[in-house]
């Protein structure tokens, strides 16, 4: 059983933590630890129409994210690691300074010092030097930086394809296969 924590912070774009969690819901082999920000709440009823109750009951298990001595704060927590979903500067920020003031933040902090995989979705354009600057030093931390950036050689038809591609490229980050692809995977040029 892989356990996946999954942060929310308040960043535009909260349907691609949505959409994480959905996917994994039925996933047996998976299991996911919610931590939602207070400014992920809110974006959350800003972009959607999903109540915080509703993503909480697709999560397996829920942390308050001012809960600093939550289970996965801990680097005693198996984990398989972390993504973050969108990431606000500000966590990123956080990451970067080892400034873990919420649960968001701690748990990041703990899956970089136990040497674990942390998936940074980072949400912000344009990029001034102080976000490059900062990306580039949580990448040698050893966080994988993975904005949601669409592809289009699969053809989407849809915001959801987008949203797909993102997700399952996700997952692949952590070696989590699903019975079936949400997107179709370069084959090469014909």
């Amino acid at each position: 059983m892989k356990k996946l924590i999954i942060g929310l912070t308040g960043a535009s774009g909260a349907i691609y933590g949505i959409r994480l969690l959905e996917v994994l819901k039925p996933v047996d082999h998976v299991e996911t630890h919610l931590v939602m920000s207070a400014a992920a709440r809110q974006t959350l009823s800003l972009e959607t129409d999903y109540t915080v109750k509703d993503i909480q009951q697709l999560a397996d298990h829920n942390y308050d994210s001012r809960d600093i001595a939550a289970a996965i704060s801990s680097g005693s927590f198996r984990t398989a690691g972390m993504v973050i979903m969108p990431c606000t500067m500000k966590t990123l920020s956080g990451i970067v300074h080892s400034y873990t003031d919420t649960l968001v933040t701690r748990a990041a902090d703990v899956v970089l010092k136990e040497g674990k995989k942390l998936v940074l979705g980072v949400r912000e354009t344009p990029l001034h030097l102080g976000h490059l600057r900062l990306l580039v030093q949580a990448a040698e931390m050893g966080a994988v930086i993975m904005p949601p950036m669409p592809a289009f050689y699969h053809q989407p038809q849809t915001i959801q394809d987008i949203v797909d591609q993102t997700v399952n490229r996700i997952l692949d980050q952590f070696d989590i296969q699903l019975e079936q692809d949400l997107f179709t995977r370069w084959q090469g040029s014909k």
